[in-house]
């Protein structure tokens, strides 16, 4: 269903309309059941792997530097709210709330503080730290999460005074990321991540990293100590910049293998559609429902990280790819950004971008603007985009209507139902580029792999059997029109 405009005259029949097929819609949804997880084993072998007491994002080849073993078993969130609404504030820490959970966490009690901008000191003013430690205490809680990215002096201090672990968003966002990274790219790519977000916090045990090593006096330390002018604590920090050139290496590598299967699609012309949005919003469903793709689905954060690319057909039989994308969410780190730029090129090369939205989000508003703020981040703002608003199903019909007045180019469906699928994908099939060149050719019956191409990668306008061949009106990308010329 498409978008209608505001001033509309016949807005309440289209209301009472549109609100009836989502009555008729949740009373479908009412009568599936659940997901079969024998149908997706990579779930459920996520699921038996899932770490109970806590959870790590320990480096792996530095041996000598303090990592902050990350110990998420109670926690109590904390936020600042400094702009909007007192439900803006409440929806980001019912987020941080999803995102412990999907780490593995029991979030215990929350608490927000009204503020200009965070303390420079703690984050939270003094009050709201001796709030923050009572409750810590008669909770048990044994880790705070804080819902920004916290400088190394705010984390400091603030352990100090509240005498358990404090992790910010931005290392529990990395965190998830490494659970969750199953590629060799992707693995690669979190822990450069983390690298990034580490080295301006390492911090050493007590005193003993400020002790100046190198040579002999560095206890065998020996070649590679830079000599008796570096301490400890540099010698480590100068691993970990190795280690992030190595990785990054690493990734480039990976990159031209990518950057290769992308340039043979572009050499035969095939539109290219990136699936983005919200993390959790449906995307990896909607690939699924339209390719068959057998992505994974999981109902948490992050779920997918690698992207999936397949092939789909238009209904006159023009070939296009879909691909799945790593959710986006909101302040995603800035390092995420960096480290996943590789993947992200997919969205940034892509013809068209379909922009899934959990229409039952309370807020789904704040999150169109979250993932075009990072789309805009990585240069690709200029590409056409279609708002897929998914879970209808469920959704408050006056939100979805809400969206459809506010958004061009916006379709309401439901992957679960079926509902709206085929006029989205009917949008999605009308937003592919046409291909340039019109071309009137008769190609002889032994050249049947021009006219493969022909309903491939083009698109046929007339088709006629005659004695010298197959008489033939289409439109079709320049290199094809020039092999059709010599005919």
């Amino acid at each position: 269903m498409g978008k209608k405009s505001a001033g509309d005259s016949s807005e309440h029949a289209v209301d009472a309309e549109f609100e009836a097929l989502l009555r008729e819609s949740s009373r479908v949804a009412s009568e599936f059941d659940s997901e079969d997880e024998d149908s997706q084993p990579e779930l459920e072998q996520r699921n038996a792997l899932r770490r109970v007491k806590g959870f790590s994002t320990e480096l792996q080849d530095i041996t000598e530097v303090e990592y902050r073993q990350l110990q998420l078993e109670r926690v109590v969130l904390v936020g600042v709210w400094t702009q909007g609404t007192a439900l803006t504030a409440e929806n980001s820490l019912a987020e941080l709330k999803a995102l412990a959970e999907t780490a593995g966490s029991e979030v215990l009690d929350g608490l927000i503080q009204r503020r200009d901008k965070p303390d420079p000191a703690t984050y939270i003013g003094s009050g709201k730290v001796a709030e923050l430690r009572a409750v810590v205490q008669a909770t048990g809680a044994d880790t705070v999460i804080c819902d920004g990215e916290l400088s190394p002096s705010q984390l400091r201090q603030l352990e100090e005074k509240v005498k358990v672990k404090v992790v910010d968003r931005t290392a529990l966002i990395l965190d998830i990321f490494a659970q969750h990274a199953k590629s060799k790219e992707g693995k690669a790519q979190v822990e450069l991540a983390q690298m990034s977000y580490l080295l301006p916090r390492l911090r050493g045990w007590g005193d003993s990293l400020s002790r100046q090593a190198g040579g002999r006096a560095a206890g065998g330390a020996g070649i590679g100590g830079r000599g008796p002018g570096e301490t400890k604590i540099e010698t480590d920090r100068r691993k970990i910049r190795d280690k992030m050139a190595k990785l990054k290496d690493e990734i480039l590598e990976m990159k031209i293998s990518r950057d290769t299967k992308r340039q043979e699609r572009t050499r035969y012309n095939i539109p290219s559609v990136a699936i983005a949005g919200y993390t959790n919003a449906g995307k990896s469903s909607l690939l699924n429902a339209l390719t068959n793709a057998g992505v994974l689905v999981e109902n948490a954060l992050f779920a997918t990280l690698d992207p999936t690319v397949r092939q789909s057909r238009t209904s006159d039989g023009r070939v296009y790819t879909l691909t799945d994308t790593v959710g986006f969410v909101r302040h995603l780190p800035h390092q995420l950004i960096d480290a996943f730029k590789s993947t992200l090129e997919e969205v940034e090369s892509a013809d068209l971008i379909v922009h899934v939205v959990d229409g039952s989000h309370p807020d789904p508003f704040e999150q169109i603007r979250a993932v075009r703020e990072v789309i805009n981040d990585i240069g690709a703002g200029h590409i056409k985009e279609i708002i897929a608003i998914n879970k209808v199903d469920v959704a408050d019909p006056e939100k979805v209507m809400e969206i459809l007045r506010n958004e061009r180019q916006s379709y309401a469906f439901s992957v679960r139902t079926g509902f709206g699928m085929e006029g989205l994908l009917h949008a999605i099939e009308n937003s592919l580029p046409h291909p340039s060149v019109e071309v009137t050719a008769v190609v002889p019956y032994d050249r049947g792999d021009l006219i493969h191409a022909i309903h491939e990668h083009g698109e046929i306008l007339s088709e006629e059997y005659v004695p010298e061949g197959t008489a033939i009106h289409a439109r079709v990308n320049p290199s094809l029109a020039e092999k059709l010329s010599r005919l």
